[in-house]
């Protein structure tokens, strides 16, 4: 079968170049792949193959320009653009995002997600963990992230991967491990921005699949058994099993560092020219790595595709980036259809809130967490629908309001984790995954 890419429908793998690897990278603040791999081990369950990719727009997208345009309101409501039809009736979205209107009638969009927190860290700690920890005072993450959770209750889909990795982390986002530890914190490639909370913390990086002058697979090795030789003496006088199964975690982070699926993920240039120049560059080789580290069996991707706090001047602003965000994920959500994976895998796009719905002096607008939109793809959900309203100015829902607790409950859901599920916190005491919420019925069908 042929696809819109022009290619068979297949899960690509293979390597057209070897990188070797850049031992000691991954391992900054004591965090080395093998104490990630054994916290996996020890901790996650594997049982799950659902996963999630989450494309964070932080600063927060505007709900009028995107998915919820009101074009019989004032000029100064409705802004500059025009609305397109998209695949699913009744649902036009912006002149700048044709290639979502191609997957809408694979999408749900909630247009009455609402919330009452218009500080960036608070909003952002509170969507992406599910409680208020953070604010724009501290900025200190209180909680494990959705994706953290999923490090320790899930683990990796495959054997020997890798639980969670975050591309692109930006300014307003919390995306790491907290209290759960730094071997829940995701590893990271791309572009960091300022002020990102998983970047002050110890974390893998993507330099780790480079190598070093001088280091060939034969000293890797060496060092590999040199290191064992170490452990042993840390065998004879272990009384409490602490060292258990180092070996065979030893094993995994050797092969992910020579040969492993994890590794092959990030070598983009495996992929057919065909789907490379679909998804584009930028954020685009950034969405398609997104899909190759799923089906190497990261279980949680996060993907923040720029800055979307546009207090001025917004439409040059979303003449730049809203394009490039269309572009990769559209070409996403039609790519994982294609190879029948979207019923597996929740495609998410958000933000920490929404946009006044009056444009101000600056030609911007300002924090609006009464009303937003959200786009939902995938993951065994009931999807070409639009759940709930906003008024004739998008400033508040009008029906099906969604709050925050609903969202993360969606997520959890999506990876086969319920919000009754819990962890146990740094005092010792279990913990639900989220105080409240329940996923949207319209979405179970």
């Amino acid at each position: 079968m042929i696809n819109i890419f022009g290619q068979p429908s297949r899960d690509c793998s293979g390597m057209t170049r070897r990188h070797l690897l850049q031992i000691g990278a991954l391992a900054p603040f004591g965090l080395t792949l093998a104490n990630q791999l054994l916290a996996e081990q020890s901790g996650g369950r594997t049982t799950s193959k659902k996963s999630v990719i989450l494309i964070w727009q932080h600063g927060g997208p505007s709900q009028l320009d995107t998915f919820d345009m009101k074009p019989l309101a004032p000029k100064e409501y409705r802004g500059p653009f025009e609305s397109i039809d998209s695949s699913l009736p009744g649902l036009p979205v912006c002149e700048l995002m044709p290639y979502h209107a191609k997957v809408m009638d694979k999408c749900t969009v909630i247009r009455s997600f609402s919330h009452g927190n218009g500080d960036h860290w608070a909003a952002a700690h509170w969507m992406l963990t599910g409680r208020l920890g953070a604010n724009g005072s501290d900025r200190v993450p209180r909680q494990p992230s959705m994706g953290a959770v999923a490090s320790k209750l899930l683990g990796p889909t495959q054997p020997g991967s890798l639980s969670s990795v975050n591309v692109n982390d930006g300014g307003f986002g919390f995306h790491g491990g907290a209290w759960l530890g730094v071997a829940h914190n995701p590893f990271r490639t791309g572009e960091y921005s300022y002020g990102n909370e998983a970047g002050r913390l110890p974390t893998g990086d993507a330099k780790s699949f480079t190598l070093v002058d001088g280091l060939s697979q034969d000293r890797l090795l060496n060092r590999v058994s040199l290191q064992r030789q170490f452990d042993q003496l840390r065998y004879d006088v272990d009384g409490s099993g602490t060292f258990m199964n180092m070996d065979t975690v030893t094993s995994q982070a050797v092969d992910i560092l020579l040969t492993g699926r994890t590794r092959e993920a990030f070598n983009l240039e495996a992929e057919p020219q065909s789907i490379r120049d679909a998804y584009g560059p930028g954020w685009g080789e950034q969405a398609l790595l997104a899909r190759r580290l799923i089906e190497a069996g990261v279980r949680f991707v996060s993907l923040n595709t720029g800055y979307w706090d546009d207090h001025g001047n917004i439409e040059n602003a979303l003449r730049d980036k809203l394009t490039r965000h269309d572009r990769a994920v559209g070409t996403l959500i039609e790519d994982l259809s294609q190879r029948g994976m979207l019923d597996d895998v929740l495609v998410v796009t958000a933000g920490e809130f929404g946009r006044t719905p009056r444009i101000n002096d600056n030609a911007g607008r300002d924090h609006w967490p009464q009303a937003q939109s959200i786009l939902l793809a995938g993951g065994g959900y009931k999807h070409g629908q639009v759940i709930g309203s906003t008024n004739d100015k998008a400033e508040f829902p009008t029906s099906r309001a969604i709050g925050v607790e609903d969202f993360c409950a969606t997520i959890y859901h999506a990876l086969g984790l319920s919000i009754e599920d819990t962890i146990v916190d740094h005092s010792g005491r279990p913990t639900k995954l989220v105080p409240g919420g329940e996923v949207p019925r319209e979405l179970l069908g």
